[in-house]
């Protein structure tokens, strides 16, 4: 058993059912962030810019606005939640620790705050997995 094995099937065997609630909760608000930043790209895109990474500007907008809906909706539905998971972590640290952070450390900076919440829960649900009320365990049981 390789060491991914290990970790999936560690994460299996202790993930309790309370955090189904925090998966599809987490999957919702990265969905809604997801249709927030659609709706407003001259803000992403003006955070994009500001990060002088000399990224193609609309490439990153795009790249930021479906992996938040695609994941979020995946993240929620407990379908390939490692995977989705997996795909937040570069957004969420490029927003913790190039854009939300130049605002300043302190309570008054939500979005900081927010960031760093969601990124310690996507780190979270890449090692612990979907869980018990997922469209994973129920492909699981359903394909016997």
């Amino acid at each position: 058993m390789n060491m991914m094995d290990r970790i999936e099937h560690w994460g299996d065997t202790h993930h309790p059912a309370w955090m189904d609630f925090v998966r599809i909760a987490l999957g919702v608000f990265l969905f809604a962030k997801g249709i927030s930043f659609i709706s407003d790209t001259t803000r992403l895109s003006h955070l994009v810019t500001g990060l002088d990474f000399h990224l193609y500007t609309v490439t990153a907008v795009h790249y930021v606005a479906f992996a938040h809906i695609f994941g979020g909706f995946l993240i929620a539905m407990g379908c390939l939640t490692r995977i989705a998971s997996i795909i937040q972590i570069p957004i969420l640290l490029t927003a913790v620790f190039f854009v939300n952070i130049r605002m300043g450390f302190s309570y008054l900076n939500s979005e900081l705050w927010l960031s760093m919440i969601t990124l310690m829960l996507v780190l979270t649900f890449s090692i612990i997995g979907s869980g018990r009320y997922s469209m994973d365990e129920w492909m699981k049981n359903h394909d016997k």
